[in-house]
């Protein structure tokens, strides 16, 4: 019977009563993270606040924002929810319309892209795992054109992003699905 298999981790927590520890932000909490094309981004759960355990933030990008071109993580997975729109995102294989419900995985090695073409706003949820902090890579892409080549390569690996072009990184112009697909 499926549901007497040992498929759970081991247990962290030994007490025999549970503790009040739970984290809650209200819908309404104003965006952490503005950027200058304005995109709003929310810090739902940080590696801090979850001790490692995962990081989940909320993107909200207006009509023609940029995206970033093509990347993998070697420690990290990465998911994408949309809540709202369309997220034109990169599998590695092929670019794909995600639209409200549809959901994205890559696995540590996996090339991905993403980025909105839609005329419209779109509003995503990404996903780390474990949790990293990314909040320091979201914050300090906006420095990158001020950095030598050495220290955006050094800024990438520092945060587990390895870009097929690591002299462009994540350039907006890079991103953007070929017409033919």
């Amino acid at each position: 019977m499926a549901w007497l298999d040992d498929d759970y981790p081991p247990v962290r927590y030994h007490e025999e009563e549970g503790e009040v520890s739970a984290l809650f932000r209200p819908a309404g909490t104003p965006a952490d993270l503005v950027a200058p094309s304005g995109a709003r981004t929310g810090y739902l759960a940080t590696k801090a606040s979850t001790g490692g355990e995962f990081g989940l933030y909320r993107v909200r990008m207006g009509p023609e924002a940029a995206g970033t071109s093509t990347h993998f993580h070697r420690t990290i997975s990465e998911s994408f929810y949309v809540v709202a729109g369309t997220l034109r995102v990169y599998d590695g294989d092929r670019w794909s319309n995600a639209s409200a419900g549809d959901f994205l995985y890559m696995p540590p090695r996996g090339l991905h892209s993403f980025g909105n073409e839609s005329g419209e706003p779109v509003e995503f949820l990404m996903l780390f795992s474990p949790g990293a902090a990314r909040e320091g890579y979201f914050e300090g892409v906006g420095d990158l054109a001020g950095m030598s080549d050495e220290e955006r390569a050094a800024f990438f690996v520092h945060h587990d992003s390895y870009f097929t072009d690591m002299a462009k990184g994540p350039s907006a112009r890079s991103w953007r699905a070929p017409t033919a697909q």
